[in-house]
């Protein structure tokens, strides 16, 4: 492994806010020392697509101004965020990571964004992705790869390549991210920090840039469990601007995650532990769940058969759904349209040639061939079927645990273009995140040791719709047997 890295581990997202609520800390000065790291580490990294500098600055001074008046603050106070560059921020640069959204600037706040701000939180900037958040491992932007902190000359995961990457190397204190078949979680295992996939419907998806509708959620990214609860906790919700967003009432996560890990039942899937999972990774998830077996956890074996099916359906659903959310791209609503067109057909058909990625149009390609007529009932409808037989695995397999625990990913990080030519390879390094994105429920991937050469090793802790609590009150046990 090459020593270059730029791992560096922030506060506590509790400490910094009662240092700039007694006035110890001035949010300006705070904001101000991250836009210097940024400066200095991003030219390598490629973290940051875009910075909101002076939104940043405006946000830090109203909360040192209100720290001086002795007013209630966010929890959020002064705490510097990044912003995955799928979700929009009024007058801000969102590209996707895309070409053909390149100078566009919406004219609101996606709801995740809003709520984050007005809990006081200070907004750095937007962060590197994969194109329309389609990949496994951030090489797919139109604005070149994000290296990962701990060795640059490895992949930071995908598709929240950028937002696990920021906060590992401390370019954001917290940041966010979005999952459709594991784009938190195993970034957050690649890069060794903490990630967190909420119950489909716990976020509102208002003001994310679609990727495939039914599996896209938002979440966040921190170094440690307890920050990412607090995080989670301020963007959850029922909102009126998205129809899928759930009433359900949301948990205090943070005194949740507090709350220990003794007598929960776990479940281990033997499904999760087959061939071609890398023999460290398994070692140190083994020596994980003998951790929470000591933290007094009852550990117990679960089935999970159609896990083998999880791959092929998700590809089937999620390149149909994008196809679909694609079409608005057309040269004539957004960002590019190519210069070079004679007629109307032309004009959609060049510029979405010349600024779709190569990923992005593979996806649309299959997508489309499985919704067409004649293939719709043998492809997208069977998927579906199977969506909903592994949704009832779940349902089954949390009546008899609390929590179910695996690796997140077959191995450690990549190195940089070793899969990139093998889309199929490629696909498989969300083998073991997929299944819970299909069924809608929650996860948490939480760091679990290294491997011999250093490289971070995530455990996954799922847990049960609407159930994140339970989730990071295992996750917080796992974090303590590491420290």
């Amino acid at each position: 492994m090459t020593t270059e890295s730029y791992i560096e581990k922030p506060k506590p997202l509790s400490e910094l806010r009662e240092g700039i609520a007694s006035g110890r800390q001035k949010a300006a000065d705070l904001a101000v020392s991250y836009y210097e790291r940024i400066e200095r580490v991003n030219p390598r990294l490629n973290v940051y697509l875009s910075l909101t500098k002076e939104r940043a600055l405006a946000q830090a001074a109203k909360v040192d101004a209100a720290a001086a008046k002795g007013d209630l603050l966010g929890p959020l106070a002064g705490i510097p965020v990044g912003i995955k560059d799928v979700l929009v921020m009024q007058g801000a640069p969102s590209t996707a990571g895309s070409k053909i959204l390149k100078g566009y600037r919406p004219p609101y706040d996606a709801t995740a964004v809003a709520k984050l701000e007005a809990a006081g939180a200070v907004l750095l900037g937007k962060l590197n992705c994969d194109e329309f958040a389609m990949g496994s491992s951030n090489e797919n932007s139109a604005y070149g790869p994000v290296r990962n902190p701990v060795d640059t000359e490895r992949v930071p995961g995908g598709s929240s390549g950028g937002s696990a990457a920021a906060v590992a190397a401390n370019m954001a204190v917290v940041t966010l991210g979005t999952d459709t078949g594991g784009s938190i979680r195993q970034p957050a295992s690649f890069c060794g920090v903490v990630g967190v996939l909420p119950t489909y419907g716990r976020v509102s998806r208002y003001g994310l840039i679609a990727f495939a509708s039914s599996l896209d959620r938002i979440g966040p990214f921190a170094t440690n469990v307890r920050d990412a609860a607090t995080l989670l906790g301020v963007i959850a919700g029922h909102d009126a601007n998205d129809a899928t967003s759930s009433p359900t009432p949301v948990a205090d996560y943070a005194v949740e995650s507090d709350k220990g890990a003794e007598g929960l039942r776990i479940g281990v899937p033997a499904e999760y532990f087959s061939e071609g999972l890398d023999p460290e990774v398994r070692e140190r998830i083994e020596s994980g769940i003998e951790s929470l077996k000591a933290a007094g956890c009852i550990i117990k074996p679960v089935s999970l058969p159609h896990t083998r099916y999880a791959i092929p359906t998700y590809y089937l659903v999620a390149t149909a759904e994008a196809s679909a959310n694609l079409a608005r791209f057309d040269g004539v609503r957004y960002g590019y349209r190519s210069p070079s067109s004679a007629t109307l057909a032309d004009m959609y058909r060049h510029s979405r040639d010349e600024a779709f990625g190569a990923e992005v149009k593979r996806r649309i390609m299959l997508g489309t061939y499985a919704l067409s007529a004649g293939y719709y009932d043998a492809y997208y409808l069977k998927a579906q079927k199977v969506r909903r037989l592994l949704a009832d695995e779940f349902i089954r397999a949390f009546a008899e645990v609390d929590a179910i625990v695996t690796p997140t990913a077959p191995t450690p990080a990549f190195k940089l273009g070793e899969k990139t030519g093998d889309p199929l390879a490629m696909y498989l390094a969300d083998i073991y995140t997929v299944t819970a994105s299909l069924a809608g429920i929650c996860g948490v991937t939480v760091p679990c040791g290294a491997t011999k050469g250093g490289l971070p090793v995530g455990m996954q802790v799922l847990g049960a719709h609407f159930n994140e609590a339970t989730a990071f009150r295992v996750a917080r046990a796992v974090e303590a047997a590491q420290s």
